[in-house]
């Protein structure tokens, strides 16, 4: 297991990490220290638990906003698949009619 020093509001923290996962877990430290950086200079400094606390709940309503989106874009892409679905079905219908047509035209000419 590999460790790692993740620098969050100018402290460092070790923790520890699957090998190979170093760099992803610092990148989530940078994205959550500028959470909590953000929350600082608003609020000013209320202590680490408090701005920790303040920035994790940022990242939540970031996460469930994207959840909802991702939702919305999932539903939308089903509809789309589902309208998609149909036009291909009515464009083959078409197509055979066509052709039944040219047929009975070819057969009546042959006649």
């Amino acid at each position: 297991m590999a460790q790692v020093t993740l620098n969050v509001n100018g402290r460092p923290y070790v923790v520890g990490c699957e090998d190979g996962q170093e760099s992803h877990l610092i990148e989530l430290a940078r994205i959550f220290d500028r959470h909590v950086r953000q929350v600082g200079e608003e609020l000013g400094q209320l202590g680490d638990t408090r701005l920790f606390l303040m920035g994790a709940l940022l990242l939540a309503d970031e996460l469930a906003e994207t959840k909802a989106r991702m939702a919305a874009v999932q539903a939308d892409l089903g509809r789309l698949q589902s309208d998609h679905a149909r036009s291909e079905a009515r464009a083959v219908a078409a197509l055979e009619n066509a052709a039944r047509r040219i047929e009975k035209l070819a057969g009546d000419e042959a006649a």
